[in-house]
């Protein structure tokens, strides 16, 4: 199951909204990630199915399946329960942040996002150690 190519974290980046996506696609590519992108939650399951990303980075308000909903099926699944999510969200009020890490993300990012830390946000989240 593929992971990465030449070494470079792979990171799944589910975002509906072009904008914001291609925002952060274009800093994790300076930052030498490679990027795979999904547009919906069913979307980022067909994905997952093919690979086995370092990261997933995860915008709750999706279309369809919500960012919590798939969180929970990941976290359910075996397969890719051991994956670091970090939430993406344009709520930043407590009880949202609270509901994302509750629902088992490792993490969560306010948008608009902060071009300036969200790379080492990520790094931070992939040196962490993970439970085995």
């Amino acid at each position: 199951m593929p992971v990465a190519d030449s070494g470079r974290p792979l990171v799944l980046v589910v975002e509906d909204n072009p904008v914001n996506l291609e925002l952060v696609e274009a800093i994790l590519d300076r930052e030498g990630y490679h990027i795979v992108a999904a547009a919906s939650a069913e979307e980022a399951l067909e994905q997952l199915r093919g690979l086995r990303p370092h990261l997933v980075l995860l915008d709750i308000q999706l279309p369809g399946l919500d960012g919590l909903g798939l969180m929970r099926l990941l976290k359910s699944n075996p397969e890719t329960a051991g994956i670091p999510v970090v939430a993406l969200s344009a709520h930043a009020r407590h009880e949202d942040r609270q509901a994302a890490l509750a629902a088992g993300c490792v993490d969560y990012i306010a948008k608009p996002i902060d071009t300036r830390t969200l790379p080492a946000q990520l790094a931070a989240v992939l040196r962490a150690p993970r439970p085995i």
